[in-house]
């Protein structure tokens, strides 16, 4: 579904109520009272069998007595009606409906679905509120309230929760842009409503309710091009078993373990909040102050001890960061506060504190440098009610320009008298919060999102990840594998695949018999562990299946003979594969880690990593998403170590973290090379040195099956398969690939490297040199939605990018736009024609119907070019540009 059809949908010009009625308690009721107190401008056309007119308003007997097509349909009827009301609905051409019912089937919603289909209709619901967008009047909901035009939007699957965020809103005086109750996200979902809202200019901010997610590859790729652009919140119910069933029971849909929608959101660049009053919060201070935090300090402002000290506790607690105060703003605050002379953040101005020391105090504070960050405390004072003080901060505030004040939030503590103060700062946008806790926690909020977006941007250090890796050699080893009937390698089978990645583990050698393996430990030489080999028993240790430490040829075949009794005594049916021997590595000032993967129902493989143990559950790992590279490996270390899973030991060497990154990077590679990999648990990994040495591997294999309409990875990796090298027409030798995150360094090069006139016809202007945040996006893309092509070549022990072509699609995959920049000392070597190519071929595969470009009319080698490749060239005269487009569907 593209954005200008959900724009459509969004933005009516004529409403028809399917099942309007006059009796109150209905929806129908419900429904056409808001469209018509909404304000809209355009028909609203009741159908109602029973009644000649609802509310007033003349009523049509059916659907087909309408005087004309309406743009937007709502179904008011019950469930048992929908199959023919959307069926007739189709009929006459209407291309957007609400169907408000809950409780349908399956059979039901499949056949809503087939309906919805065959007419091209786009469906919101079944079991929503509605739709109301403030800006032009409408409020197509059953909602007992009404929303107030903004600059948010917000989109759940709950109606409960919408009806209790409207509430909240009105009275902290917030509007929206638009408000989307989805339901069960029968036709459109969350992905297609992002795509739309973060491109609107109206919508400043998006906040999300979430139940479940069924395409988690789509809502990722949406999510993460919306936060790009605007803040993205989040709620996500289901963060326990119970929650997640019930969340299941509601809406429907797979669910995975809440720590992989951390790892999801986090990825994408989002703000999880754990529940409504921390959206309630996260609203106040980023939603509606969407800049991002230029530093992480706090500065604190009080008028009582005892609420400072609260709010400094939180902030601390919260891994925040007290601001420090430099030697001339300490100075001058104490010459404006008697009782001290040694003031220090927070800046304490005592409970006898009159308006005009607030006032000084305050001014201070905002011109300081260091003071970038500002929480205003207020206590109720007998000298002034508290008004008087929300007032002063609103005037101070109103003196300093936006772009040179700290962002300032506000705490007006206690109830009645605290009310009109709150609601002071309200109307000024100054975030106002009932205690000093909560205030902290919305600064936080702030504090994670500007994490997350920097994560977004972070350039992944360089390193040759593909030097020591055979993925060819890896696969053809797995399906010799699967064709014997191994489906669970144990260490001394999985040891050969891992070696194909470079990743390293200990010499294993397998005997069938005690008296074997007796041989075999005086080959391997002393001291030896011996570990059981049995696909009926998942964990070996915890029945005495390893011993570790022997010392002899005779004391191993004693122990397997041990072993073999006491585990056919306790598991009769088990089946045994015979023993598995190592020397024992030294493990004296190592530390021991493990990393596993496992294949989630919505999300295919996740990655853990957590510290060496038998049980290996979510909780006791971080987890990431892959593809990793170097930085968001370095992420999910630093995730493992704030979570507890992963602790700093006092040992000789510290875990080298670069190499653990390495380790990360090349086992999400193996993960996505090899599809038929369902599971790996590496555990343990001893680490020491610098080195890390695989002890216990164990990897579950099952022949991949493609789902229809399903991709195995939710976030496609980087497409390999499109390298390719090339000859330019003075036949210097070069790289035609897609771009990568790593190239941020040589895309800047490239860059600034474009003459004046090269880069005026490109973007169309004087445009300055791109910034490292313009650049990152440049170069970290997202290849379900975006493509770049880069021709470099080997320059000074590395390479440099000669030329670039882009091919930006839209969300429907209908059609693309693209572009072509090359180097202006590269020029003349046929490297628009090369860049051209390939994204015309890029765009055939992904079945692109149309392909689209602007240039200026200076820019005769381009459009000759086109010309030359099939393109329609046209001049828009009042534009003052050219306009080429290339019909790819009659050449797929």
């Amino acid at each position: 579904m593209s954005v200008k059809q959900i724009g459509q949908f969004l933005n009516p010009q004529s409403v028809a109520v399917i099942g309007a009625s006059n009796s109150p308690g209905r929806a129908g009721y419900v429904v056409m009272r808001n469209l018509l107190q909404g304000g809209f401008k355009g028909p609203i056309m009741p159908v109602s069998p029973k009644h000649k007119a609802v509310h007033g308003v003349l009523a049509y007997p059916n659907i087909s007595a309408l005087p004309q097509t309406p743009e937007l349909a709502v179904i008011c009827t019950n469930k048992n009606t929908l199959e023919m009301l959307l069926q007739q609905l189709g009929e006459i051409g209407c291309k957007n409906v609400i169907i408000i019912a809950a409780g349908l089937n399956n059979v039901q919603k499949i056949t809503l679905k087939k309906i919805s289909r065959l007419h091209n209709i786009q469906l919101l619901g079944p079991n929503c509120l509605g739709l109301l967008v403030p800006h032009i009047g409408l409020n197509a909901s059953f909602s007992h309230t009404v929303a107030t035009p903004g600059k948010l939007a917000f989109v759940s699957q709950s109606a409960a929760v919408c009806s209790t965020i409207l509430d909240w809103a009105q009275s902290k005086r917030i509007g929206f842009s638009y408000f989307v109750s989805v339901g069960d996200c029968l036709g459109i979902d969350f992905d297609e409503l992002l795509d739309f809202l973060g491109r609107d200019a109206k919508t400043k901010a998006i906040l999300l309710y979430i139940d479940n997610i069924d395409d988690v590859r789509r809502f990722i790729s949406a999510a993460r091009a919306a936060a790009f652009s605007k803040p993205v919140i989040v709620i996500k119910t289901g963060r326990t078993q119970a929650g997640a069933e019930a969340a299941y029971i509601h809406t429907g849909g797979k669910t995975s373990d809440d720590s992989v929608y951390d790892a999801m959101f986090q990825r994408a660049g989002m703000l999880r909040v754990n529940d409504l009053r921390e959206l309630f919060a996260a609203t106040q201070t980023l939603a509606l102050h969407p800049k991002l935090l230029q530093v992480e300090h706090l500065t604190i402002l009080t008028n009582g001890g005892g609420p400072g000290v609260m709010a400094v506790d939180t902030l601390l607690q919260r891994s925040g960061k007290l601001a420090q105060l430099e030697a001339h703003t300490r100075s001058a605050l104490n010459a404006v506060i008697p009782q001290s002379n040694k003031t220090s953040n927070p800046v304490d101005l005592f409970g006898d504190s009159s308006p005009e020391r607030y006032k000084k105090a305050l001014e201070i504070l905002l011109k300081a440098p260091e003071v970038k960050n500002l929480l205003i405390i207020h206590t109720p004072s007998a000298l002034a009610p508290s008004e008087e003080y929300a007032k002063i901060i609103a005037s101070t505030l109103q003196t300093i320009p936006k772009m040179a004040r700290p962002f300032v939030m506000t705490n007006f503590m206690g109830e009645r008298a605290a009310f009109t103060a709150r609601d002071i700062c309200a109307d000024y946008d100054i975030p106002t919060y009932r205690t000093p806790e909560g205030a902290v926690g919305a600064f936080m909020h702030l504090i994670s999102y500007r994490r997350n977006q920097k994560h977004l941007t972070q350039t992944p250090e360089s390193k040759s990840d593909n030097t020591h890796i055979d993925a060819r050699a890896a696969n053809s080893a797995i399906q010799s594998l699967l064709k014997q009937g191994h489906t669970q390698l144990t260490t001394h089978l999985a040891r050969q695949l891992l070696c194909y990645y470079d990743i390293d583990c200990i010499d294993t050698r397998v005997a069938l018999t005690p008296s074997e393996a007796k041989e075999v430990s005086c080959e391997l030489g002393f001291p030896v562990a011996l570990k059981l080999m049995s696909p009926s028993i998942a964990s070996k240790s915890e029945v005495g299946g390893v011993v570790l430490n022997l010392n002899d040829c005779n004391e191993v075949e004693q122990t397997a003979f041990s072993m073999l009794l006491r585990i056919k005594k306790a598991y009769p049916d088990a089946i045994i594969e015979g023993f598995s021997l190592q020397k024992m590595a030294p493990r004296a000032g190592a530390q021991e880690l493990r990393i596993a993967v496992k294949t989630e129902a919505n999300f295919g493989p996740v990655i853990l990593l957590g510290e060496a143990g038998t049980g290996f559950e979510f909780s006791q790992a971080a987890v990431a998403l892959p593809p990793l590279n170097m930085n968001l490996a370095k992420y999910l270390i630093a995730a493992a170590h704030d979570k507890g899973v992963l602790k700093e030991r006092a040992l000789p060497d510290k875990v080298d973290k670069y190499r653990l990154c390495d380790l990360l990077t090349r086992v999400s590679q193996l993960i996505i090379d090899q599809p038929d990999i369902r599971s790996i648990e590496l555990n343990p990994i001893l680490a020491s040195n610098g080195q890390f040495l695989v002890l216990d591997a164990n990897i579950t294999l099952m022949p991949y099956q493609p789902t229809p309409g399903k991709k195995r990875l939710v976030i496609r990796p980087y497409p390999k398969d499109l390298i390719k090298n090339v000859t330019l027409k003075n036949g210097q030798q070069a790289i035609l690939r897609p771009i990568k995150p790593e190239d941020e360094r040589a895309h800047q090069e490239f860059d600034q490297s474009l003459s004046k006139e090269d880069r005026y016809r490109r973007f169309f202007g004087e445009l300055p040199q791109f910034n490292h945040e313009q650049l990152a996006k440049m170069t970290q893309i997202d290849y379900d939605r975006e493509m770049a092509f880069i021709v470099s070549e080997p320059y000074k022990n590395s390479y440099r990018t000669l030329g670039v072509s882009r091919l930006l699609i839209e969300p429907d995959n209908e059609s693309a736009e693209f572009a072509v920049v090359v180097r202006s000392d590269a020029q003349g070597l046929g490297l628009g024609r090369l860049l051209m190519d390939a994204i015309i071929d890029y765009a055939k595969r992904q079945r692109i119907k149309v392909l689209c470009g602007i240039t200026l009319p200076e820019n005769t080698g381009m459009i000759e070019l086109s010309k030359k490749l099939g393109f329609t060239v046209t001049r828009d005269f009042e534009e003052g540009t050219v306009n080429m487009q290339l019909q790819l569907s009659s050449l797929c």
